[in-house]
């Protein structure tokens, strides 16, 4: 809303950093003020409740007591038994509600059919107030969630035509960050491995691409698995040590996992990590720290992102107005014992 100045005439359009500022607390503070959420003391509760009525500031709706539908993909449940990364996520959605007041139901999707069930299930559920998919960016999937009657957000995964809104890391710029690590520390010839597939992954691959540069021979240090089984990294290592000879000084993984298995793959063939080759994953999960060596990663803000994502669904749920967003977290470099400057540097 507006406010209006001494004389009546209108001025610029309330913020809540106004409120802020006339309350003398943060924005944050503010937020969890008008949203109801736990952790205000009363006073300052009433005093920006008084100061956004003064203003005719327009109230967030209530969303406490409400229902929320977690949509976890086939590959959501896969990683939550094998890798933890979906845990973490679940666990910032989970801390989240509680501090909002919204019950959360998780519910497996595994297809096409049962996805339009779920969907027909929230639309007659009045207690159900939005859907968050996790780690789905399938366009069969995708198509029955747009134009759905409640409000959905993608966690984990992005919509390419934008219609709908969606929270993931940075995994371009992510993957860009550890390539440009090693490259600073000498390495040239640096394999990445991956599985390729989901949308999220292909940033990661187009990460390492960009900061490879125009001139890099790319095709043939790429290495491809068919999971994120350690196994099957090691296994498709090791038969590219056979076939090529150690032609390259460093790994960069999508995922953990996979570094964990090239680390097994370059010892069964007798070459040393970091000594020979430096091996670097992503997703920091909380296994890195303890291999052997301890894993060099980037960190992915698993939590944060689950409650990012609750947070987007809520601005819906409570009727903001906006378009489409996709909102990326900002990763880091995790430095540990995985990674070395290459031999004779």
């Amino acid at each position: 809303m507006e406010k209006t100045d001494k004389r009546g005439k209108i001025s610029r359009r309330v913020r809540l950093v106004d409120l802020a500022k006339r309350c003398e607390v943060s924005v944050s503070t503010v937020s969890r003020a008008l949203a109801h959420e736990k952790g205000v003391r009363p006073e300052i509760r009433e005093r920006v409740l008084e100061a956004a009525r003064e203003y005719n500031y327009a109230m967030p709706g209530a969303v406490a007591g409400q229902k929320v539908i977690i949509a976890a993909s086939s590959a959501a449940m896969i990683d939550y038994v094998r890798n933890q990364f979906t845990a973490h996520v679940l666990e910032g959605v989970r801390e989240r509600a509680a501090v909002l007041g919204l019950e959360v139901v998780t519910r497996p999707v595994s297809s096409a059919d049962e996805e339009r069930m779920l969907l027909e299930e929230a639309l007659e559920d009045e207690a159900i107030a939005g859907l968050l998919f996790l780690t789905l960016d399938d366009e069969e999937m995708l198509a029955p969630t747009r134009d759905f009657a409640k409000p959905v957000v993608l966690v984990n995964g992005d919509d390419p035509f934008m219609r709908l809104s969606s929270v993931a890391p940075c995994n371009r710029a992510a993957a860009a960050m550890g390539t440009e690590y090693l490259r600073r520390l000498g390495h040239e010839r640096i394999l990445f491995l991956m599985r390729r597939g989901r949308r999220t992954i292909e940033r990661r691959f187009e990460g390492w691409r960009d900061a490879m540069g125009p001139d890099a021979e790319l095709a043939e240090l790429v290495v491809e698995v068919d999971d994120w089984l350690p196994e099957l990294a090691a296994e498709a290592i090791a038969a590219r040590l056979d076939r090529q000879g150690l032609d390259f000084s460093a790994v960069l993984a999508a995922g953990d996992s996979l570094a964990v298995g090239a680390a097994m793959g370059l010892s069964s063939r007798g070459v040393a990590v970091p000594e020979a080759v430096s091996v670097m994953g992503m997703d920091d999960l909380p296994q890195a720290a303890f291999h052997t060596p301890p894993l060099t990663t980037i960190h992915i803000p698993m939590r944060e992102i689950g409650a990012a994502a609750l947070d987007l669904l809520r601005d819906q749920m409570v009727g903001f107005s906006a378009p489409a967003r996709r909102i990326e977290l900002a990763c880091g470099l995790v430095e540990r014992a995985s990674v070395g400057r290459p031999a004779g540097a």
